[in-house]
């Protein structure tokens, strides 16, 4: 029997991972795409969880939507959000308002979880740098013993406490073929007939 294979997320994670390589260009790609390109014959990707939060600048929130719009269109990808709080940060005597992402960390370990409880998957494979997901994954270990756990990390990105506690983990950097064939189309039609463009400066 295939091993059923859930992927989470880290969307922001991901996002900067990205930013940081100058790949815009692969700021459009096919979520689901790119991570069946990492699934081995006797296994089957069952679901792919993307969480993030909505940015409060309205440019970054109107790209954010196009892109999930589009990826929304295979049932395998699952969005789940957080939120953005506004905090005061103080930088050399100046008062600054900024936003911070909550619940992210939270969502993700949730997930994880419930799945491997219910019984929804054998395979984890967590796509992130953030050691504070480490507690979900010693919980995971001790309920199901036998599951597998992968870490992906994101461009520039990397926990030694994630790899230490994994059965195995990579860089993402070393796949940019995969991100090439994982472009999509600059037209999109959704199933309302509406069609959707890539973002100008996601090019």
């Amino acid at each position: 029997m295939d091993k059923r294979v859930n992927v989470y997320v880290d969307g922001f994670n991901l996002y900067f991972g990205l930013k940081s390589k100058k790949w815009k260009k692969y700021y459009w790609i096919d979520i689901v795409r790119f991570f069946e390109q990492f699934i081995k014959p006797n296994q089957i990707l069952e679901q792919v969880y993307y969480f993030t939060a909505v940015p409060k600048n309205t440019i970054k929130k109107d790209r954010q939507d196009l892109f999930f719009s589009a990826n929304k269109l295979n049932p395998k990808f699952k969005l789940i959000f957080g939120k953005y709080l506004e905090k005061t940060v103080r930088y050399v005597g100046q008062e600054f308002q900024t936003f911070e992402e909550k619940q992210t960390d939270v969502n993700i370990a949730v997930e994880m979880i419930r799945n491997v409880i219910f019984n929804k998957c054998d395979i984890s494979i967590l796509v992130s740098a953030d050691s504070d997901l480490l507690p979900p994954i010693n919980l995971i270990r001790e309920l199901s013993p036998g599951h597998k756990i992968f870490v992906f990390f994101p461009p520039n990105r990397y926990s030694t406490d994630l790899a230490n506690h994994c059965d195995n983990s990579i860089n993402l950097v070393r796949y940019e073929q995969r991100f090439k064939k994982s472009i999509m189309e600059e037209e999109i039609q959704l199933l309302n007939g509406y069609i959707i463009r890539k973002p100008s400066s996601w090019k």
